[in-house]
Formats: C-alpha cells, structure tokens, sequence
C-alpha cells in the first residue's frame, strides 16, 4: 500500500532524515522548486542542517498547446534554457517563439525571487552537494530542464530528493544526477496529491514565512506525523 503522508512539512521531515542517513558529502544546499516544494525543502533544510534557496525554473509551452513543456528556463547568471528537441521538431516551433516566451518567463522568475527573498542573489552551486526537492513530480520535464542547467554550474553532487513520483519518471531523470532519494514510487500513479491527506494550495505568503523560518533555523510550528 502507498504512503499517504498528512502534510508537506511531515513529508519533508521524513526526506530530510532518509537523506540524514546518507551523509552526504558538506557542504550542502537545498534548492526547493516552489511553491509546493518549499515546505518540503524547509523540513529538509533543517533536518541537514543546510541552507535553503530556490531553484527558480518556468515552463515554456508549445505554441498553441501551452500545456505541452517544449523548453524551460532556469534562473541563473546567465539563465539556461534547456529545449526539447522532440517537442520543438514536432511542433515546428521557431526560436523566436522560444526566446520570446524565455523573456516573458525570466520576468515572473525576478518577480518571484524579489516577492519571496526580497532580491537576494541565488545560492552558489559550484562545488557543493545540491539537493534538490519538490512536493513530487509526476512527468519529470520541467525538473529534467531544472537538473540539466543545474549539472552545467558544476556542482560536487547533484541529489534529486522528492516524496513521491512513479518509478519510469525517476528512471529517465536518474541520468542527470548523481543520486536519487525518494520515499515512494506507487504503482500505479495517478497524482501527487492523491499521496497526502493534506495538499492545499501553497499561496506565496506560506512560502515567504519558510524561507524566513530556514534563515533563522527555526522550526515549522506544529509537527505533523507520517
């Protein structure tokens, strides 16, 4: 039978002692994807003992299919955009098209780093273990984008950590990082909610109080149990 965990918070403190039992290799830093990864890589932050930033990346859709993930954009210093091939031949979509909408979404990126870190600069990856987490992942592309611009700024390891995605989506993401940590891969999978009991919409001021909570170490009010 599947796990169902009651909240974020609890999943996430459940991810941060598996990945505890790891020792991995200092120093370390968790990039939470938000907004519904935050809380988890709250618990996670403060379970290593790490700093917490986010891993900022927007979803370029096809034209005229938005839904469909044809590229995303990963903030960065340049940013890296990383494109679907398959998608961009199969759609015929032009790089205009791409890096229009790659500007459209930089400027939600700046607006989300100023709205929820008040215009800190991003954490450095080069030469830490970066472990990156979300509340799940169901097909993988936007965070298949996220890993690949991630691997391109050197880090020492890169760890994908999540509480729950189907086992074939870990598979085709294994290849772009150095370990994957997660605590369950249900057969089969319908959604990453169906997993908790409790799986509000995070709204941006629930993610500006974990962000502030990490920088001063201090713990997520309540404890919930798996």
């Amino acid at each position: 039978m599947s796990t169902r965990f009651s909240d974020r918070s609890a999943a996430g403190r459940a991810l941060g002692e598996r990945l505890r039992s790891l020792h991995l290799t200092p120093p370390l830093i968790v990039l939470a994807l938000p907004r519904g990864g935050v809380p988890v890589g709250a618990a996670v932050a403060q379970a290593l003992r790490a700093p917490l930033d986010l891993l900022l990346v927007r979803k370029i859709g096809a034209p005229w299919q938005h839904e469909l993930a044809l590229a995303a954009v990963v903030e960065g210093d340049p940013p890296d955009i990383v494109i679907d091939e398959d998608v961009r031949r199969g759609m015929g979509a032009h790089t205009e098209y791409i890096e229009a909408q790659a500007q459209v979404q930089l400027r939600e990126i700046a607006r989300q780093r100023q709205a929820y870190l008040s215009g800190r600069p991003a954490a450095p990856v080069e030469g830490n273990t970066v472990i990156v987490v979300d509340d799940g992942i169901a097909t993988g592309t936007t965070m298949r984008a996220a890993l690949k611009a991630l691997r391109r700024r050197r880090p020492a390891a890169l760890v994908l950590a999540v509480p729950v995605a189907p086992r074939d989506t870990l598979e085709q993401l294994r290849a772009e990082v150095d370990q994957v940590v997660c605590l369950d891969t249900p057969d089969p999978f319908f959604a990453v909610g169906a997993h908790y009991l409790r799986f509000h919409q995070v709204e941006d001021d629930e993610v500006i109080e974990a962000l502030d909570r990490a920088s001063r170490r201090e713990p997520a009010p309540g404890v919930d149990k798996l």
